[in-house]
């Protein structure tokens, strides 16, 4: 496979851009996810910053909207123009940091057959996007596959809603695969399957972005994310899945403890069979420091 990239769904710090970048190198990761899935948090100045800093240290960059930021509303009103401010905002930071692409929730069925909903989405979008346009804020979005069974956001919607916008990636959540299958991820093969139908409608060089954690589910619907090792989902055949490809992946890990993160940072690469993120990350940051030093000397 090309080039892989792992790291937290979260800024590790809100204070300084630099105190975040330092937090990422010394964890061992390589991406990072800006989290305004609450709430927008990171001014513009900050995001400047933080895009400069993550680009020198060879951190790519990625942002979550606002969950509120959804497409797909089936009337139009006060929260469907709250949705495109949102998206347009999460759009400008992440043109200000220069992410990889912006994360969105496809939304819901809202009593509505799923061929007329994702019609809909895809209205929508096209209409955010010559918004996007006209600011010069246009970057890539990617629509996340969803943890709940029998809503929008099925693997099927989303690679359906990306064919149809040139511009639209699929972001694959493979905690939410497992919870709707419930339990369905434990092999190689249905990793690879999810792959094959992102790379047919992603266009060339652009990246996998994935999100990956432990899962607990009930009755086919997400609960919540897990230690890793509590659940039954594993990193492993995903590595080994993501071999198969000759394209870059983006790994996001959305587990709720440092612990956590690192176990699956350290299987996935070893599934991959390259050396570790965090002993790339080291020499990475042992190479910046030696560089500020000669310029200070």
């Amino acid at each position: 496979m090309a080039e892989l990239h792992y790291g937290p769904a979260r800024v590790p710090s809100r204070d300084l851009p630099e105190a975040a970048i330092e937090l990422l190198q010394e964890r061992g990761f390589t991406a990072c996810e800006i989290d305004f899935e609450g709430k927008f948090w990171m001014g513009y100045p900050w995001a400047e910053r933080f895009g400069e800093l993550a680009r020198d240290a060879g951190i790519v960059l990625s942002v979550h909207a606002p969950i509120a930021g959804f497409m797909g509303h089936a009337e139009r009103g006060k929260k469907l123009n709250m949705a495109v401010g949102m998206l347009d905002h999460s759009a400008g930071i992440a043109k200000a940091c220069g992410a990889e692409v912006v994360v969105f929730h496809p939304g819901f069925l809202l009593g509505r057959e799923r061929e007329a909903a994702i019609d809909s989405v895809v209205e929508q979008l096209g209409e955010l996007r010559r918004r996007l346009e006209e600011k010069d804020r246009a970057v890539p979005f990617g629509v996340e596959i969803m943890g709940r069974v029998r809503e929008l956001g099925t693997a099927e919607d989303v690679f359906a809603i990306s064919s149809r916008c040139s511009w639209v990636r699929p972001v694959l959540d493979f905690a939410h695969l497992h919870a709707v299958t419930d339990g369905g991820f434990t092999e190689t093969p249905a990793f690879a399957a999810i792959l094959a139908g992102a790379d047919q409608v992603l266009e060339p060089a652009a990246p996998f972005h994935i999100h990956f954690s432990d899962i607990a589910f009930a009755n086919r619907n997400e609960t919540k994310h897990l230690p890793y090792g509590e659940g039954t989902l594993r990193v492993r055949p995903l590595g080994e899945a993501l071999t198969k490809f000759d394209r870059p992946a983006t790994v996001i890990t959305e587990s709720p403890d440092l612990e956590s993160d690192e176990a699956i940072r350290e299987e996935l690469y070893a599934a991959v069979g390259t050396r570790s993120a965090s002993r790339a990350s080291s020499a990475a940051a042992s190479a910046s420091r030696s560089r500020a030093r000669k310029n200070s000397a």
